[in-house]
């Protein structure tokens, strides 16, 4: 659950059904009652219609944790955290760091790091649409450690270098009576 869209269709849901609920985060919802088992398969089926899904498998959530710590800190952050990402994420779910990297890459089949670069490239081209920074701008907010490492990983994942992406944004943005 990430935007404030998510939070409030769940605080519906939850109020309608009567449940009063402590907390509505990324990801996790406390409740003060302890829900029946018809009110967990309303509350699934009402979130299902919203596009959202109950979790109730620990490990999933412990999956949906990282993820959504991920994209809060890459995509929703002013600025990239200055510690080691792995302390980070361990620090922030209170556990063992090589734990959360192997269950993670066993149930998605991907690295957190690979999740974490999918992420922060995505980040990079969302950063050169809006033209407001530049490169060594970016490179920066993004905790990268040259201009040079953001360009080559960009390049990397997309195939294409980022002033070509920004090139071909600025080519797609002319009028029809320029075509």
């Amino acid at each position: 659950m990430v935007s404030s869209r998510c939070k409030t269709a769940v605080k519906t849901e939850l109020e309608r059904l009567g449940l009063h609920h402590l907390t509505v985060e990324l990801g996790e919802v406390e409740v003060m009652e302890e829900m029946t088992t018809e009110q967990r398969s309303e509350l699934k089926t009402a979130l299902l219609r919203e596009g959202l899904e109950l979790m109730e498998d620990q490990r999933a959530i412990l999956i949906e944790r990282i993820k959504n710590i991920i994209v809060e800190m890459v995509h929703y952050s002013e600025e990239f955290p200055k510690v080691n990402v792995s302390y980070y994420i361990s620090s922030k779910l209170n556990h063992d760091y090589t734990y959360l990297a192997n269950l993670f890459s066993e149930v998605t089949g991907i690295t957190i790091e690979h999740y974490i670069i999918a992420h922060k490239i995505e980040r990079v081209k969302e950063l050169l649409m809006y033209d407001e920074l530049n490169l060594t701008e970016i490179s920066y907010k993004l905790s990268y450690s040259s201009v040079a490492h953001l360009s080559m990983q960009f390049k990397k994942v997309t195939g294409l270098t980022p002033t070509f992406f920004k090139h071909l944004k600025n080519k797609k943005l002319r009028t029809l009576d320029d075509v």
